[in-house]
């Protein structure tokens, strides 16, 4: 596998367009910090990290839904920087995703953070994923 952040994110995607309550997804430091942010900004209901026999380990991620109309959390996750072209961005050329509704998250010197923090803490970075 090339992108695992992309095998990440597209898992993500095609259980919300299935309508999947639960989905497993291999581990990575990366991909930790990741879940731990859509946690944080409410677009997944609950995360679980589990140990495995071959070491690499397994998220367990439970989506959120609306109760009533039923409507994914998650309306749209779209990879921005891929191994063949990095996106780097300053603070001063931050993105801001649908005028500040959605996230952006970033890979800083920092760690793994939003677009709002990395603006907060004045640092940039390369631009995994936007989030809406």
């Amino acid at each position: 596998m090339t992108d695992p952040i992309a095998d990440y994110l597209t898992r993500l995607r095609n259980a919300v367009k299935a309508n999947h309550r639960v989905v497993d997804i291999p581990a990575s430091n990366i991909k930790k910090e990741i879940t731990k942010i859509l946690f944080d900004k409410g677009f997944i209901l609950s995360y679980k990290f589990e140990d495995t026999p071959n070491k690499q380990g397994n998220i367990k991620i439970a989506l959120k839904y609306h109760p009533i109309s039923k409507a994914p959390a998650i309306k749209k996750l779209e990879r921005v920087s891929s191994p063949g072209l990095r996106k780097y961005v300053g603070t001063d050329t931050m993105p801001r995703v649908i005028n500040g509704l959605g996230i952006a998250i970033l890979s800083t010197s920092k760690g793994v953070m939003t677009d709002k923090e990395a603006r907060n803490q004045n640092v940039g970075g390369e631009v995994l994923c936007y989030v809406y």
